[in-house]
């Protein structure tokens, strides 16, 4: 299976500020890959290496093999940008806004934007300046997905929904994806959407990458156990095999890629002694925050 997109040893500043160094990124066709990271990590960095707006520093990046500073008519039109600012045009309703997008792309296909629309609950004659910010997002996307893109970059796509509108729209896109054979390269602010929607995660955080594989290894590598420590004056974050540490108390909460069992082998051959030790089953977000720390 080939790669639609890759990046190779991506490095950027902002003046004198590294943003990231030697940033490899890979997403194989037909594939789904979620980009994660607090805020100022390189999300916006990268997406707009993708678009073209912004030179890196070192490397490049490539979209079906062409440098993404100087793609070709063709190629654009094998991708769907939804970006920040959504739908230009609001003095449009919605009908008027799909038949004006069909007049410029070939193979538009107007089935899917119909049938977002529908599941948004607007009406054809519904101004898109009387829309939510969410709303609005979603317009986009469908008008994006008339257009019959291969490849879909998406930046903060459920910006602005409430949480029953995400998950509808989430599993629409990715049912539609597959079906469709898609490829995605996705960021969201709300972690818990991307564990339904990907297949591949990659984590930032500030000058580094922290995960990057599938999501079903990373689930089920990365692991969280809580415990009770009683013997004083240990620190157990300059431990290596420790990822992350959250003390409250006595009440610890330690990240890691190893196992139980080696946990609780290491905590013996030192003579830690610790109480209720649990392993806490996680979701995406608590697997986020665990490896990027609360703060």
């Amino acid at each position: 299976m080939s790669n639609v997109i890759e990046c190779k040893n991506l490095t950027h500043y902002y003046g004198k500020k590294l943003v990231y160094e030697n940033l490899n990124i890979n997403v194989k066709e037909g594939s789904i890959l979620g980009l994660l990271g607090k805020n100022g990590a390189g999300k916006t960095t990268t997406i707009n290496i993708l678009h073209g707006f912004l030179q890196p520093r070192e490397g490049e990046c490539l979209i079906f093999g062409e440098n993404t500073q100087n793609l070709s008519p063709i190629t654009k039109s094998r991708i769907g940008f939804l970006i920040e600012g959504h739908v230009q045009y609001a003095f449009m309703d919605i009908h008027q806004i799909e038949k004006f997008y069909s007049g410029f792309y070939p193979k538009w296909n107007n089935e899917p934007y119909w049938e977002l629309m529908s599941k948004l609950k607007v009406t054809p004659k519904q101004k898109i300046s009387t829309m939510s910010c969410g709303q609005k997002s979603q317009v986009a996307l469908g008008l994006i997905l008339a257009q019959e893109p291969d490849l879909l970059i998406l930046d903060d796509f459920s910006m602005g929904l409430d949480p029953g509108y995400r998950r509808l729209f989430i599993d629409y896109l990715r049912t539609y994806a597959k079906a469709e054979n898609k490829t995605i390269f996705a960021t969201s602010h709300i972690v818990q959407d991307m564990e339904r929607l990907i297949d591949d995660v990659l984590i930032m955080d500030y000058n580094r990458v922290l995960a990057q594989s599938s999501i079903g290894d990373f689930m089920g590598n990365f692991k969280q156990f809580n415990f009770k420590l009683n013997s004083p004056g240990i620190d157990l974050s300059k431990e290596d095999f420790v990822v992350n540490l959250e003390t409250t108390g006595k009440e610890i909460e330690l990240f890691t890629y190893e196992s139980e069992s080696f946990v609780k082998d290491f905590l013996k051959k030192n003579n830690i002694s610790v109480d209720n030790f649990t392993e806490i089953k996680m979701g995406l977000e608590d697997a986020f925050i665990g490896l990027t720390g609360k703060y």
